[in-house]
């Protein structure tokens, strides 16, 4: 079993930053890439960004440029650092870690508040 819980989140203003974490503990197998979701009022999850235990980064269109995400694999932490906050980055962030251990798994966690004022 493995537990993941996310940090970090709160109230900023627009133009701010907040970086979030994601701390993955328990019996950790075979990790084969982290990610961030996010899910804001009314809407369904997205995807923000994911990491590769290789170190391969991807983001969504919306948040190029201005979020990075970021891990530290002794400490089995994942990162987003996110700047130049915007009113419509305004969700629940969640984060994923999916390996293959006896298959395919696949762990969330409880998420994170952002609230970001205009």
């Amino acid at each position: 079993q493995l537990q993941v819980v996310e940090s970090g989140g709160g109230l900023v203003q627009a133009g701010g930053s907040l970086r979030l974490s994601c701390a993955a503990s328990g019996k950790i197998f075979s990790i084969n890439h982290m990610g961030w979701y996010r899910q804001g009022p009314g809407m369904q999850r997205e995807l923000v960004a994911t990491i590769t235990s290789s170190g391969s980064t991807s983001y969504a269109d919306s948040v190029k440029g201005r979020f990075t995400i970021s891990r530290d694999k002794a400490k089995n932490t994942m990162y987003l650092q996110m700047n130049s906050l915007k009113s419509e980055d305004t969700a629940v962030y969640y984060c994923v870690v999916r390996g293959n251990y006896v298959g395919p798994y696949e762990y969330w966690g409880q998420g994170t508040q952002v609230t970001v004022s205009s």
